[in-house]
């Protein structure tokens, strides 16, 4: 039985031009509003994620910058290696013309890029790199390997008195892989990649929030 819902952001619940589909947000305030908390999840800088699941009322704690930082129940914890990411990130600026996102100074666990360069030229300069490499179709993100967000998700849920398979994910990029693979039920958008899709248990109709609405009121309303 699906006791806790757990959401990306950017792609998901957001459309391409990253404004939130007003139909996403409605359908979270009424699974709050039925006493489920939901998880915001997200590659996301833990300050926007915080202001995110304050204006959506969510009660699930957050997952930000791909697994690097968790908060619940009033307590942060940052999980991801930030002076490995910013080795392999000094190391690639050497060999590429790569530039941070905006706000990169407010990262605390990873590094993201602007998506100028291709992510495959990027994965493989730092092929022999201890860093995962991600492309949210926003960004792309050198990450620590030990975390992810399917790790960060399992210890918030189990935090809060849930387990795997009990939460139900809702993603829709390559950066959604270990986060979906981690949850009992697990949702792709239609908009998602294919190999995204090809783990998934459902695949939306329709896209992004929209998506998100369907899913929801299939599996939980």
């Amino acid at each position: 039985m699906i006791k806790v819902l757990a959401t990306d952001v950017d792609g998901t619940i957001t459309n391409t031009s990253r404004r939130g589909c007003l139909s996403a947000i409605e359908t979270i305030h009424r699974v709050e509003d039925m006493g489920m908390p939901v998880i915001i999840v997200t590659g996301n800088i833990s300050c926007f994620t915080n202001a995110l699941s304050t204006f959506l009322s969510t009660s699930g704690g957050i997952v930000a910058e791909n697994g690097g930082v968790i908060e619940f129940n009033g307590k942060t914890e940052i999980l991801g290696n930030y002076k490995l990411c910013n080795e392999a990130y000094e190391y690639l600026k050497a060999e590429l013309p790569v530039e941070k996102v905006q706000n990169s100074n407010l990262r605390v666990s990873e590094i993201a890029l602007t998506r100028k360069v291709p992510v495959t030229t990027i994965k493989n300069v730092l092929k022999d790199h201890p860093v995962e490499v991600y492309d949210s179709k926003f960004a792309i993100h050198l990450t620590d390997p030990e975390v992810n967000k399917g790790s960060s998700l399992l210890k918030v849920a189990g935090a809060l008195g849930f387990n795997a398979e009990e939460i139900m994910a809702v993603g829709d990029s390559e950066n959604d892989m270990e986060f979906l693979a981690a949850a009992g039920l697990k949702i792709a958008v239609s908009n998602a990649n294919e190999e995204l899709k090809g783990i998934a248990d459902y695949v939306t109709k329709n896209a992004h929030g929209d998506g998100f609405k369907e899913a929801v009121e299939r599996f939980i309303l």
